[in-house]
């Protein structure tokens, strides 16, 4: 017969054998990335585990914009950033009012609307890149940085409605009623129970949004032309396109692209895990 605690000690075993290499297998990657973002040209291919003489000079070629293919990085990074955060904030905005009118106001559609917000996602949104160019060339936006905005948020915000419904629609409906007795308007509702409420799924929509964005590759390369307009992460496929490619520059900057987005969730993480509406309501 087994004791509980030999029990609990076996089943954590099991965990870390398929924990363990699936770490790995992920981590494998992003070591491989730093290899090369740390050795020279010369040695980025010898195969060792880690560079015999690691250096920074890649990183001072880099943020000195000292190689033809990085000559706009500094423009580059901040066009990402700035369509990262434009994405995520207009996401949110739009995310939350839909969900709101549609969990506690009751709008008359709103299922309809939800139904066919998930649909969009029938169809890969790789196939739908030809229709938006076309479309963001109808209305005059092609090379413009709103073009890929709005591709982005249109890509971002069925998910993101139906996130926050799921959320909207678990909080507890006395709360509405006890301040529509206060005498609170529904922009009231929203602002002062509803937002500080639901804020935990706003951080996690918007973070998700702003990856999307940051991350995002087809669309970014098909609306946007412009070497001084285009996302740092098309500027990386540049690279790519020389037959002698730096290939330590370019680990190198992916290295810098990755951190960013990096650091925003792990200073945003705690809010996505915090129970706002433990005890709002008396049993």
């Amino acid at each position: 017969m087994k004791l509980p605690g030999m029990r609990a000690v076996v089943d954590e075993g099991k965990l870390m054998l398929v924990g363990i290499p699936v770490f790995l297998w992920t981590a494998l990657p992003i070591y491989h990335l730093c290899l090369f973002a740390f050795s020279a040209k010369d040695s980025a291919f010898s195969g060792r585990l880690w560079p015999a003489e690691p250096t920074l000079r890649n990183f001072g070629t880099v943020f000195g914009q000292k190689h033809h293919f990085l000559v706009h990085f500094w423009l580059q990074l901040g066009n990402s950033l700035l369509i990262a955060v434009a994405v995520g904030v207009l996401t949110l905005l739009i995310a939350t009012c839909t969900a709101f009118a549609i969990s506690r106001l009751k709008v008359p559609g709103g299922r309809w609307i939800m139904n066919l917000s998930l649909f969009t996602y029938f169809i890969p949104a790789a196939f739908l890149a030809v229709p938006m160019y076309k479309a963001m060339g109808v209305y005059g936006l092609l090379n413009n940085q709103w073009a890929l905005i709005l591709a982005m948020v249109t890509i971002a915000s069925p998910y993101s409605i139906w996130v926050l419904k799921q959320a909207s629609d678990k909080l507890p409906y006395e709360l509405d009623e006890a301040a529509k007795v206060d005498g609170a308007t529904p922009l009231q509702l929203f602002r002062l129970v509803y937002l500080p409420l639901v804020a935990p799924s706003m951080v996690a929509i918007g973070i998700y949004a702003l990856i999307l964005a940051w991350n995002e590759y087809l669309y970014a390369f098909l609306l946007l032309s412009n070497d001084k307009d285009i996302t740092l992460a098309v500027a990386l496929g540049n690279f790519l396109a020389a037959d002698d490619s730096p290939w330590e520059l370019l680990m190198t900057t992916g290295l810098i692209y990755a951190l960013p987005p990096a650091a925003i969730y792990y200073a945003f993480r705690r809010y996505m895990t915090a129970d706002l509406t433990a005890g709002a309501v008396k049993s």
